[in-house]
């Protein structure tokens, strides 16, 4: 397989960086390369495909953004780092339950580095840590393409997610590295053991990619 280009993006509003990514895949073909996007979003509500509205409790100023991802509603903000994968499955040989699982693994591989256990709940796509979630999921595949992610709570305001119901849950407990081990908790270090990890899991080298998106 090829190597696994990282464009390390900043922060980038959400709306846009959607438009960008739905972009890439609707003009890549057989020979584009795979990508990983590490970015950080401003304040943002985001409802995926099937999301309801319900579950968003008061946003207040925060904006509601509904995307073309699977899954219910959660919050993306400072301090969050998150990991966009744009694969060809296909080429790949990788299925869309297989990557959710690899998606979790490249998580808890890297959690486990830093001392903390992190699983799964069965139904409920993402990585705990006592019963706390720590990384969200969301995926679509178009053209048998792959974009959206994962996003790893790394130094946050938590507070936003008690305006919703993340993931489509009353009640379910959030969690971010500072909490756990704060010593750890840099964004900008946690995103590059977080692409590394995820690049071992897949198998695949990781090659920096500095052009700009399209969207």
């Amino acid at each position: 397989m090829s190597a696994l280009r990282l464009r390390r993006l900043g922060r980038v509003d959400y709306a846009a960086c959607l438009a960008a990514m739905q972009d890439f895949t609707d003009r890549r073909d057989a020979d584009t390369p795979d990508e990983c996007w590490l970015v950080e979003h401003p304040p943002v509500l985001t409802l995926g495909l099937a999301g309801k509205p319900e579950h968003v409790l008061d946003a207040g100023d925060i904006p509601v953004v509904r995307c073309d991802r699977g899954g219910q509603v959660t919050y993306h903000g400072p301090g969050q780092v998150v990991l966009y994968t744009l694969l060809d499955l296909k080429r790949a040989d990788i299925g869309v339950k297989a990557l959710v699982t690899t998606l979790e693994q490249a998580v808890i591989d890297l959690l486990m580095t830093l001392g903390i256990t992190g699983g799964r709940l069965a139904g409920a796509p993402g990585v705990y840590v006592a019963g706390a979630k720590i990384a969200a999921l969301g995926l679509r595949v178009r053209r048998g393409c792959s974009y959206h992610g994962l996003s790893l709570n790394v130094a946050m305001d938590l507070a936003p997610f008690s305006r919703i119901n993340p993931c489509g849950y009353a009640g379910l407990a959030v969690t971010d590295l500072r909490r756990l081990v704060p010593a750890a908790a840099d964004p900008a270090q946690i995103a590059e053991r977080l692409a590394a990890s995820l690049a071992v899991v897949l198998g695949r080298e990781l090659s920096a990619c500095s052009e700009r998106i399209r969207g």
